[in-house]
């Protein structure tokens, strides 16, 4: 258990750190090169990871609520294999980057608009969510700009690998903007995929 809750405070702490960072130093969409191939870029989303989202506030509180229910599901899963003598790193490890990552990203969702005096909020007549400008600044929790699950997602880190202009059409690869959590995310999944056999000896036994 101290493998796990080691790996997922320091993916937390470099997560929250540079969110935190970026929201308080960065205008909403700045970007900054970083080296070639590698920016800074701020921008909020209020849905899943890479951008992706659904809905207005009702799909916003579905996805932090189906998140909730992932973290309580990992927890007991944990629980279980330390029962069963199940220590090999080639679960918990990975296992224990993808609980992070989705922590991660639940704080914000949740927290978010408490804690910062700007942010993107959801406009209901327009049916929309709204940008703003300036640079946030934290605030005593509760004064926020929004309300509770009512907060946006924080991504800064963007790799456009290839962006380059052909005639009229812009060509970018990788365009997708995202964070810490979301690459602890996606890189437990790879290590899960790539070390399958090795982590689920028996099959999918969950």
């Amino acid at each position: 258990m101290k493998k796990i809750t080691l790996i997922t405070l320091l993916i937390l702490l470099i997560d929250q750190a540079s969110k935190i960072y970026v929201k308080t130093h960065f205008y909403l969409g700045e970007s900054v090169d970083v080296f070639p191939g590698f920016k800074l870029t701020f921008v909020e989303n209020p849905g899943m990871a890479y951008g992706f989202h659904f809905g207005g506030l009702l799909g916003k509180y579905l996805l932090v609520i189906i998140r909730i229910f992932l973290i309580g599901g990992m927890v007991y899963l944990f629980r279980k294999w330390l029962k069963e003598g199940r220590t090999t790193n080639f679960l918990l490890i990975p296992m224990a980057m993808i609980f992070a990552g989705a922590i991660g990203n639940l704080i914000d969702g949740m927290f978010y608009g408490m804690i910062f005096d700007s942010g993107t909020v959801y406009d209901e007549e327009l049916g929309r969510w709204i940008d703003y400008g300036g640079i946030s600044n934290l605030v005593p929790f509760g004064k926020g700009y929004s309300a509770f699950m009512k907060g946006c997602v924080v991504d800064m880190l963007h790799f456009p690998l290839v962006d380059t202009q052909i005639g009229n059409t812009r060509i970018e690869f990788f365009k997708y903007i995202f964070n810490v959590a979301d690459s602890a995310i996606t890189i437990g999944v790879a290590l899960l995929l790539i070390f399958r056999k090795k982590a689920f000896p028996n099959g999918l036994d969950f």
